[in-house]
């Protein structure tokens, strides 16, 4: 009986912090749709264009680099006031290929600095840090390797530089390679989520919001009087973000403004790359809630949004909690039929999960339109997302415990492979990660108990967590099959 209540109570305080979270996105998503509604300024070009640095920060990226220079060098700007910093940390045979890359560039009479270190301290936050010490600009854009900002990028964003407080102009990602499989469709589709929903949703509201690590503009004081970049945490991005806005700079984001990149195509890329944002937020949790939460210029709504947006990758951990639980909850609900006024509220809290499909339906729509056909696409999509979420949620379960708990670990990049079409291919390329690990085999026992959650709906007659059950069968299935037949 002690058990039962204590699955019970772990359960509910699960589903009670799932729900809350819900809410508080219900709320941007209504933010959003005010922001809809009003008119878009006009931002006046200033009539001297300011100096601009783009820092280009890179690690073995011999698949892309070639790309991101060519396209970084036709930005439309004045040669006279623009500085290209390419700061290369690679270790392997892109570092020379990098460099002739970068001197073709000065021979053209662009103005490019090729730097590199060879300790990689802090990774990509210590190479920025260095670039900045020696950078020209009053203003930083920062690229990632596979970003592919348009020719007028710049004249898009630094106007919007017209006040001495905004210290962040923030860009809306797009995808080259959306449509090259499930598991890029699932990234792009809660990417958009976030770039659409949540960045447009928190600005409105004025809560704050997060400089992403790449395709944003800094203004260069606004880094400085910030702390500059930090490499104690995996995500600086969103650690320098939230320095910067306690002290009192503001953020502007641009959703209308798209800057293209390339989706890992391969999961264990994904892996890697989910692992570094959910162990980064966890972490910053760590190091900046604390001054976020005696804050005295922030609201207790806008704590309340920072609490669950540091906190947001430990989602994982609940759904996971839920998930692991809900088979025992199964045959305690099947024994225990007095209880049936508490399982009638457990049920009840299910209605979080309405909210998000609202939530992910009101972005999906906003890029692809509504209508019944377009609807019955998303419920797909949205399945099939929500399915392999769980799948990785051990795997992301353990980079929230690692930030939680302080656990150090490497800086590891998310390859990239020059995958602009379906018919580009990653097959034979290097940067893969091919070996397995302990957690591969929780996975593969996991798809085999959810299996069993199946057979338990059939012997207690309860089919309520039937549904939950098979998309936590094919997530965990989806990712044991690739991880052990595509070994990538």
């Amino acid at each position: 009986m002690i058990i039962d209540y204590f699955i019970i109570g772990l359960y509910t305080l699960a589903l009670f912090v799932i729900l809350v979270y819900s809410l508080l996105q219900l709320q941007l998503v209504l933010n959003y749709k005010k922001a809809k509604k009003q008119k878009t300024n006009i931002t006046q070009k200033p009539a001297d264009w300011p100096k601009v640095t783009v820092q280009l920060p890179l690690y073995n990226e011999k698949y892309v680099v070639k790309r991101l220079l060519n396209n970084i060098s036709r930005l439309d700007y004045p040669s006279s006031k623009l500085e290209i910093q390419v700061l290369d940390d690679s270790t392997d045979s892109s570092k020379t290929y990098t460099e002739q890359l970068t001197q073709d560039l000065i021979n053209k009479g662009v103005n490019a600095h090729y730097i590199h270190r060879t300790d990689r301290k802090n990774f990509k936050a210590g190479a920025l840090k260095e670039g900045l010490k020696i950078a020209q600009g009053e203003f930083i854009a920062v690229f990632d390797a596979d970003f592919l900002p348009q020719t007028d990028w710049l004249k898009k964003t630094i106007p919007h530089f017209n006040a001495p407080e905004i210290g962040v102009v923030q860009t809306r990602w797009g995808h080259v390679n959306r449509d090259y499989s499930v598991l890029t469709k699932i990234q792009a589709f809660a990417l958009d989520f976030h770039f659409l929903i949540e960045q447009v949703g928190r600005s409105l509201g004025g809560h704050f919001i997060n400089f992403n690590g790449t395709a944003g503009v800094w203004r260069k004081a606004c880094i400085e009087d910030a702390g500059n970049w930090q490499g104690d945490t995996l995500t600086e991005d969103l650690d320098l973000s939230y320095r910067a806005q306690l002290k009192g700079w503001k953020f502007t984001y641009l959703k209308d403004v798209v800057t293209p990149a390339e989706l890992p195509v391969v999961l264990s890329a994904a892996r890697s790359q989910q692992f570094r944002w959910n162990k980064g937020a966890a972490e910053n949790f760590r190091k900046n809630f604390s001054a976020v939460f005696h804050s005295k210029a922030l609201s207790p709504k806008s704590k309340l949004h920072s609490f669950f947006h540091l906190l947001n990758s430990s989602m994982f951990l609940l759904i996971l909690m839920v998930a692991i639980l809900s088979i025992p909850i199964l045959y305690i609900k099947f024994q225990q039929e007095s209880w049936d006024l508490i399982f009638y509220i457990l049920a009840a809290m299910g209605v979080s999960t309405l909210i998000f499909i609202y939530g992910y339906w009101t972005s999906y729509k906003d890029i692809y339109g509504s209508g019944f056909v377009s609807f019955l696409k998303f419920i797909g999509l949205f399945i099939t997302f929500f399915s392999i979420a769980m799948g990785l949620s051990v795997h992301n379960t353990l980079a929230i415990l690692e930030g939680h708990f302080n656990k150090k670990s490497a800086f590891i990049r998310t390859p990239k492979f020059d995958i602009s079409s379906n018919t580009d291919t990653w097959k034979g390329k290097t940067y893969i990660n091919k070996k397995l690990s302990v957690l591969n085999g929780i996975e593969i026992l996991l798809f085999g108990y959810f299996i069993y959650g199946l057979y338990s709906a059939y012997y207690t007659q309860d089919f309520g967590l039937v549904i939950f059950h098979l998309m936590l069968v094919f997530g965990f299935g989806f990712i044991s099959f690739k991880t052990l037949f595509s070994k990538a």
